[in-house]
């Protein structure tokens, strides 16, 4: 076989970034060693230098709109019951719980939690109550009502 008789056959396909493809160096264009100069590498997260939008961005998600609840137990109201802070023959209400010292501040509501035990017959006024609290309150012989509507 002689050089003079054989052909160059044409590429079918062109081939982009092949190390040592013709007229592209050594590296083609890739540099030396390193992550980036590997096959099928793509960094993710990284924008060139630039901040990622990850690190950007705040982390979680704070809803300003959420409702903030005092929560009151009602073994706290009974004990203020007992030491007459609150009126059991009056209904009680956030500004009654604040009167008493209850609690400091109303904020968006007061919801009431089953713990502790009570024993007078009380009328409470409150946003939420838990519906252990809400049996027990009905056990003692007391109404609940709920401003916010029903039993969360």
């Amino acid at each position: 076989m002689k050089s003079k008789t054989t052909k160059v056959r044409p590429r079918t396909a062109s081939v982009s970034a092949v190390v040592s493809a013709p007229g592209s160096g050594k590296t083609a264009g890739r540099g030396v060693k390193g992550q980036k100069a590997r096959s099928g590498v793509a960094i993710n997260g990284f924008e060139g230098g630039q901040m990622p939008i990850y690190r950007r961005l705040p982390k979680g998600f704070n809803n300003i709109f959420r409702s903030d609840f005092v929560v009151v137990s009602l073994g706290r109201i009974q004990t203020a019951i007992d030491a007459k802070k609150l009126d059991a023959s009056k209904a009680i209400d956030a500004a009654a719980l604040t009167a008493a010292g209850v609690i400091r501040r109303a904020k968006d509501g007061v919801r009431v939690l089953a713990d502790g035990e009570l024993k007078a017959k009380v009328t409470i006024e409150v946003a939420g109550a838990s519906k252990p609290a809400i049996e027990k309150i009905e056990k003692a012989g007391g109404p609940i009502k709920l401003l916010s509507g029903a039993a969360e």
